[in-house]
């Protein structure tokens, strides 16, 4: 506690000066801030699954894995083997982590085995064992398949992809059943691939290639008794008007089936 002051006769006393105020400092300018960093992607977690999905396309290779939002693409084309693409691959997702691998690819795939050869790409890929080159268990389906069980909402769904060529499978139930659908005959001694693939289009026009697109997807989802339609693939932008029970599906949807395909629910 304070002591408390006593009374004394008071003699009055000059008021000491006041002493000067101290000299107002100027505000410090701001150090200019760091520009935000982008989100990087998630580390990957010891023990946990981390799926790496490739879609091989004529154009690009898409890669994506379980930890991140946007895919890296890598140009691809008839230059583009299967050695090759595994080296890219590798390169391209060092510090990933992945545990398993989705490949879509350009081709028949039967039982996790490609069929033949790829029309658009290099050679080598028939005889690659990818779960040996990547260190990892592998799982192989058409690229349409996999897209199409990315896009699939319930019931019996035909998927049909407008690319290169016409890309096919249907999912029933939750059960993916790749299709070959492209070469069977159409019209005048030509397939479905020749009037609504690329080739198509190009010989056709727009507005001609519409009115076959529309016609196949009509012919093909009644005789497989499909609820709704999918449609793909880098030609399905051309597309104005669609009739009642057929939809745009999104090419992101093939990294959807590629993580879907390691489904333990299936």
């Amino acid at each position: 506690m304070s002591k408390m002051a006593t009374s004394k006769a008071a003699t009055t006393k000059p008021a000491a000066p006041k002493a000067a105020a101290p000299p107002v400092e100027a505000p410090k300018a701001e150090a200019p801030k760091a520009p935000a960093k982008k989100a990087a992607a998630k580390k990957p977690v010891p023990g946990k699954t981390n799926i790496l999905v490739i879609d091989i396309g004529g154009t690009n290779l898409k890669i994506i894995d379980s930890n991140r939002t946007e895919p890296i693409k890598i140009p691809s084309g008839p230059t583009m083997t299967a050695k090759r693409m595994i080296e890219e691959v590798k390169n391209a997702t060092q510090g990933w982590g992945f545990t398993c691998v989705s490949i879509g690819y350009p081709g028949p795939v039967r039982h996790d085995r490609l069929m033949a050869e790829p029309h658009n790409l290099g050679s080598g890929w028939i005889n690659m064992d990818f779960a040996k080159e990547f260190g990892c268990p592998v799982k192989l389906v058409n690229d349409a398949a996999m897209q199409a069980l990315g896009s699939y909402d319930g019931g019996r769904m035909l998927f049909l992809g407008l690319g290169t060529g016409l890309g096919s499978a249907l999912v029933i139930d939750g059960i993916l059943e790749p299709m070959e659908l492209a070469h069977l005959p159409y019209r005048k001694g030509k397939t479905y691939e020749d009037y609504v693939g690329i080739r198509g289009l190009e010989k056709l026009g727009k507005t001609k290639w519409r009115e076959h697109v529309m016609i196949v997807v009509d012919q093909l989802r009644r005789a497989l008794e499909a609820d709704y339609v999918v449609l793909g693939g880098g030609n399905s932008k051309n597309l104005k008007e669609l009739p009642e029970g057929v939809k745009l599906g999104s090419n992101a949807n093939a990294f959807l089936g590629g993580f879907r395909l390691w489904d333990k629910r299936k």
